[in-house]
């Protein structure tokens, strides 16, 4: 397993700079007993499940607002709002239990990002392992699991560009291919993971990359669930803009949503 970082090779810095996004918090609030289902049929905002986005100097600037923005338009209807060292929300274990999901976006190396996290790993575990749901991003995703990390998956985390016959080798920014349930998609990409899942742990692979290693899963931790994304589904057109990138499927947010949605709802996945 490779935990250099997410996104470098050893000596390499990266630029994680992100234009900020103009994208309101939502409000404090506890989470309506109505469900996933409910939930995207409710009209007043304290109604609406909580999601949780981690924002603070483990994630890039502006990768926090891309999720948060994917997560308001889901079909959960979620209001969002900000946990960190400089919000208004620390992540604590009264804070969570308002949230019906806890998100951590990308951003630059697992060990530094680690080193201002895990002070919170108790309480994240817990939160998920009592019935909340985790969305990780790419350096979400490799913080998911462990040695650095969370512990929330039974399985491991690698660095995709580092495999055999992987199309990519470079850490710049770019598109790949991959293939999301059957379908051939593209995605933006910044050396992210893949998540191998351990035999006979509960799990669905939503996408694969070329060389057929996950991209995109869910699986469970205890009685909540965790949905883990190597490239970027959250990521819109100031993005590409930045990166001088085009998407030949153009910038579409269905794949993020449905990682979003299947988290959320466990379709196929036996709790432990």
């Amino acid at each position: 397993m490779r935990w250099t970082s997410a996104g470098l090779l050893p000596g390499e810095t990266r630029r994680i700079d992100r234009r900020r996004l103009l994208v309101g918090a939502g409000a404090a609030g506890t989470l309506a007993a109505l469900g996933w289902a409910g939930a995207s049929a409710v009209t007043g905002d304290h109604d609406r499940p909580l999601a949780l986005i981690y924002r603070g100097p483990a994630a890039c600037s502006g990768c926090a607002e891309a999720v948060a923005a994917l997560l308001r338009a889901a079909p959960g209807r979620f209001r969002t709002g900000y946990c960190g060292p400089d919000e208004q929300r620390q992540i604590s274990r009264s804070t969570l239990t308002q949230a019906a999901v806890y998100a951590q976006p990308g951003g630059g190396n697992v060990r530094p990002a680690w080193r201002r996290l895990r002070d919170h790993a108790d309480e994240i575990r817990d939160f998920v392992h009592d019935g909340g749901h985790y969305l990780g991003f790419c350096l979400g995703a490799y913080l998911a699991a462990g040695q650095p990390g969370f512990g929330l998956i039974d399985g491991e985390v690698n660095q995709y560009i580092s495999t055999d016959g992987a199309s990519v080798d470079s850490v710049d920014d770019t598109v790949i291919p991959v293939r999301w349930r059957g379908s051939s998609r593209h995605m933006f990409f910044q050396d992210g993971p893949t998540i191998e899942l351990r035999p006979g742990v509960p799990g669905v692979v939503l996408a694969t990359y070329d060389t057929g290693a996950p991209a995109a899963v869910v699986t469970t931790f205890g009685a909540g669930r965790v949905g883990l994304v190597g490239p970027h589904p959250e990521a819109d057109r100031s993005w590409y803009a930045e990166a001088e990138l085009t998407n030949p499927d153009g910038i579409r947010f269905d794949l993020g949503h449905d990682l979003i949605r299947n988290t959320m709802d466990g379709t196929g996945l036996p709790v432990r």
